[in-house]
């Protein structure tokens, strides 16, 4: 049962889709989709104390072993990612039901169920399979689904965004399928364990050099990273709240583990940081990003596109990581991802609870929350604090470890580009406090009918919240965990 573990973490999503399809119940999809997310989660988390336990798992689609059949292979840092993206899954499943019903008219939502199923079941893919083309797929297949997730929004707007999203995620995905396709020429093999072997056997080929720009440039797309960004603010204020929330935390945080796995295994940090300087162009973009993206978002009065420009600022964070070809920088970023998912999470959270009682999230919306709905407005300065980084949340302990990695590097002016958007973070969110304590609450008054926080969105706060706090204050578990699985990307101690 073990060694199919991998396997069925894609499997069981991948089958329930077409299952709320036949269904064609909102209810029921709701359920399935919720079942999906439970299963998946408890499977990741059974493969990450698998992997701590006994190492590396793999399993061979149809008996066939690599490099002539399909292999899915699971180490530290992927299982990360597994939990993270089911385990987000997990949480967004409470809120989901009463902001869906709300923002999406009834005929359609079995059909959004089924779209953010596979969604999830690409996410999944893309972070357990160990074959380089698959890896497109499932690419594919969270891309697919995603632009109809996001075409469903409440406006006409949406239409436009699911567009745009549509056409860079296309060229995307064609730079990175053209890279995996020069190195299967180069190789003529898609296993990404027998492409690392064979690369680090000594290619000294201009096709390399080509796959590798073209795979960088393809997942830095998909990842969102300046300056081909122009895709995700619209899709992330135009996008169903539960969309939002479950893509803002995980959809951009795959694309970067996908980069990370390319660069530290399969091409090869040899290649990536030392033959191109494709680590200093990341480092510098990844600066520029972090406080362009904290300056834009101080100046939206869309709350939803405060949070999407503040996300490509913490993009920077990630790919920051990345680009220092270090095995701390690696476990910095996988650290940020996790925190950075959850916190992010939960504001898009507290968004849709805005749209459900307001028709909109708006940073106007605010006004009077202190009074009116206390619980609410704690959940968003918890979030908020998490962002900044104030110690006693997680997104501190995230920068705490990307600072000690770039101090080892001594790379200053990455130092202070992190310092600089930590501190435009405390302007864009102080400007929700202030105008929650200050502003004017008779304009922002939600209808009674829609006064109280939804249950399940009341459910998915309190634990993103909670696991914001507890990710600041007992910490050092995930940060052994990402210590450990950056090492092994980069081979330390081998």
């Amino acid at each position: 049962m073990n060694t199919q573990l991998p396997v069925l973490v894609v499997l069981i999503p991948l089958l329930i889709a077409p299952l709320i399809v036949l269904v064609r119940n909102p209810t029921a999809a709701w359920a399935l989709f919720g079942a999906a997310a439970v299963s998946s989660f408890a499977l990741a988390v059974q493969c990450l104390l698998l992997v701590q336990e006994q190492g590396l798992l793999q399993a061979f689609l149809g008996g066939w072993e690599p490099p002539f059949g399909i292999e899915y292979r699971i180490d530290l840092a992927n299982a990360i990612v597994l939990c993270l993206v089911s385990g987000i899954a997990l949480l967004v499943t409470p809120m989901a039901k009463a902001s869906i019903e709300r923002e999406i008219s009834e005929p359609r939502i079995y059909l959004f169920y089924a779209c953010l199923t596979l969604c999830l079941t690409g996410l999944l893919g893309m972070a357990a399979t160990g074959d380089a083309f698959n890896v497109f797929v499932f690419l594919e297949i969270s891309s697919l689904s995603g632009y109809a997730l996001i075409a469903m929004g409440n406006s006409r707007r949406a239409l436009l965004a699911s567009f745009r999203y549509l056409v860079m995620g296309t060229v995307g995905g064609t730079f990175f399928l053209t890279g995996v396709g020069l190195l299967y020429a180069l190789t003529g093999t898609l296993n990404m364990a027998d492409l690392a072997g064979s690369l680090t056997m000594g290619f000294d080929s201009r096709v390399l050099i080509a796959a590798a720009a073209f795979i960088v440039v393809g997942l830095s797309i998909k990842i969102a990273l300046f300056p081909v960004h122009a895709w995700l603010p619209a899709a992330y204020a135009e996008a169903p709240s539960a969309v939002t929330a479950f893509m803002a935390a995980t959809a951009t945080k795959v694309a970067a583990y996908v980069l990370l796995r390319f660069a530290a295994t399969v091409i090869g940090p040899v290649v990536v940081f030392a033959t191109l300087p494709i680590g200093t162009a990341l480092v510098w973009l990844a600066c520029i990003a972090m406080v362009a993206g904290s300056i834009a978002a101080i100046y939206q009065t869309d709350f939803k596109r405060l949070l999407a420009w503040s996300s490509l600022a913490q993009i920077g964070y990630i790919v920051l990581g990345i680009g220092l070809g270090t095995d701390a920088g690696a476990s910095a970023a996988l650290t940020h991802m996790v925190n950075h998912g959850v916190i992010k999470c939960g504001l898009f959270v507290i968004a849709g609870v805005l749209v459900w009682r307001h028709g909109q999230a708006t940073v106007a919306n605010f006004a009077g929350m202190p009074q009116q709905s206390p619980w609410l407005f704690a959940a968003f300065v918890i979030g908020a604090l998490g962002l900044i980084g104030v110690p006693g949340t997680g997104g501190f302990i995230s920068k705490w470890v990307l600072l000690q990695a770039l101090i080892a590097e001594s790379a200053w002016v990455a130092v202070a580009a992190v310092l600089v958007s930590s501190l435009l973070a405390v302007i864009y969110c102080w400007r929700v406090v202030e105008i929650a304590w200050f502003g004017d609450s008779d304009a922002s008054q939600p209808p009674p009918a829609a006064s109280r926080t939804p249950v399940g969105a009341t459910l998915s706060l309190a634990m993103l919240s909670g696991l914001v706090v507890y990710l600041g204050v007992h910490s050092s578990w995930l940060v052994e965990l990402t210590a450990q699985a950056g090492a092994d990307l980069f081979g330390v101690g081998r």
